[in-house]
């Protein structure tokens, strides 16, 4: 069997997988990622009634991004030192404060504030999160990691639609409802506290003794890590180019309307959310690396085309691009952990938080070359991001873990 396969399978877990709490914070994380993603999904009417710039919008991406990104490692730093099951529900409190803070923002500096609001709910929620969801794995790392996250990509997905039939016919103020979603995911939250204060701590520490020491010196450990960042940033950015810009490109280059540019965004969602599902149980069975090159060397085309392509083309080539772009990403969280044992809320924080950061950065620069360039040359320069991924050429390989006892 090859190394490559061995290296990654999952690592040894205890008692088995825990599916109801996978699901529960899977369904917050539809939830959470929903509000979320309702701030891309109204950039059109922000720009019309405050008469924003593509580079003032992608500052309050930026101001979300960087919020979420800065304070996501620090959060999970902690909580390996000292976890605080209470800030799973606690956390929901900052997301509905910026969603009812945008309800009300007409002017400018309210938009950023509610925005960073927002990223703060997001600085605490997913490195906990995570950290649950590895903790209920059962040895199933993959599997798990990708059930949390293919909730929060449903919520981005749902996101834009929501904002399609009931934001842009009712109004900014409409996302005061919305908000009161938090208030439901914050009770959920509360009863996965639970769970993981009087068991998750314990099948935690009894998966780290069977772990062991960590594989592999911390040289070729942190190289690692740095190889996995970059290609974190390469997707990021990419998905950056679609999440924020997607809309304004359909409707310019092709004259749709909003309401049907809105809907190929929640296609495209929908398509990543589907990527997400699939690459940690694949990465399970077939090791992560596989997953990895498999998102790099498939996608990479596909960027490279879409520039040029019809709108009837532009549907299916989003799809794809969407489902292998996120095969990637619970592949390499879980292989990032797998690098740097005991420490799974400091490396899902800095995953999740540097992916937010590029993002927002992302958003910030590209919005910029759309004011000078115009919109559809963000598109022909994102085309070659994918390449960046061949650095996974240079991945160390993992010793194989133990066998796993139920």
């Amino acid at each position: 069997m090859s190394a490559s396969k061995d290296d990654h399978q999952a690592a040894p877990g205890v008692d088995g997988t825990v599916f109801r709490i996978i699901l529960a914070i899977g369904f917050c994380h539809m939830l959470n990622d929903m509000m979320q993603s309702l701030l891309p999904a109204i950039y059109p009417q922000l720009k019309i009634s405050l008469g924003l710039s593509f580079g003032e919008i992608g500052l309050v991406t930026l101001a979300y991004q960087l919020t979420a990104s800065i304070l996501q490692p620090v959060v999970g730093f902690v909580a390996d030192r000292r976890p605080t099951p209470l800030a799973l529900p606690g956390g929901t409190l900052f997301s509905l404060a910026g969603l009812a803070v945008l309800s009300i923002a007409h002017s400018y500096g309210l938009v950023l504030f509610g925005a960073a609001l927002l990223g703060l709910g997001s600085s605490v929620f997913h490195p906990e999160s995570s950290r649950v969801a590895r903790m209920a794995s059962g040895g199933r790392p993959g599997l798990a990691q990708s059930m949390f996250q293919v909730g929060g990509n449903l919520g981005s997905a749902l996101g834009p639609l929501a904002a399609a039939l009931v934001v842009v016919r009712w109004g900014q103020s409409s996302l005061a409802f919305f908000a009161l979603l938090a208030l439901l995911s914050c009770a959920v939250l509360w009863n996965v506290a639970s769970w993981y204060r009087h068991h998750g701590l314990a099948r935690q520490a009894a998966g780290a003794k069977q772990a062991g020491a960590a594989p592999l010196p911390t040289g070729k450990a942190r190289l690692g890590i740095a190889i996995l960042l970059a290609l974190i940033f390469s997707k990021y950015v990419y998905l950056a180019s679609l999440t924020s810009y997607f809309t304004f490109y359909l409707i310019h280059r092709f004259g749709v309307s909003v309401q049907v540019a809105q809907v190929h965004l929640f296609i495209f969602l929908a398509s990543v959310a589907a990527g997400t599902l699939l690459g940690g149980p694949v990465g399970d069975r077939v090791g992560r690396k596989y997953v990895i090159w498999a998102s790099i060397l498939g996608v990479l085309p596909l960027t490279l085309m879409l520039p040029h392509a019809s709108l009837f083309w532009t549907g299916p080539l989003s799809v794809a691009i969407g489902l292998l772009l996120a095969s990637a990403f619970p592949a390499i969280v879980v292989f990032a952990q797998e690098l740097m044992p005991g420490r799974v809320g400091m490396i899902s924080g800095l995953f999740f938080g540097f992916s937010f950061g590029m993002g927002g950065l992302g958003a910030a620069v590209l919005g910029r070359v759309a004011d000078a360039k115009g919109i559809e040359t963000v598109y022909a320069i994102c085309a070659f991001l994918p390449a960046i991924g061949l650095l996974a050429g240079f991945l160390p390989n993992l010793p194989k873990p133990k066998a796993f006892k139920a």
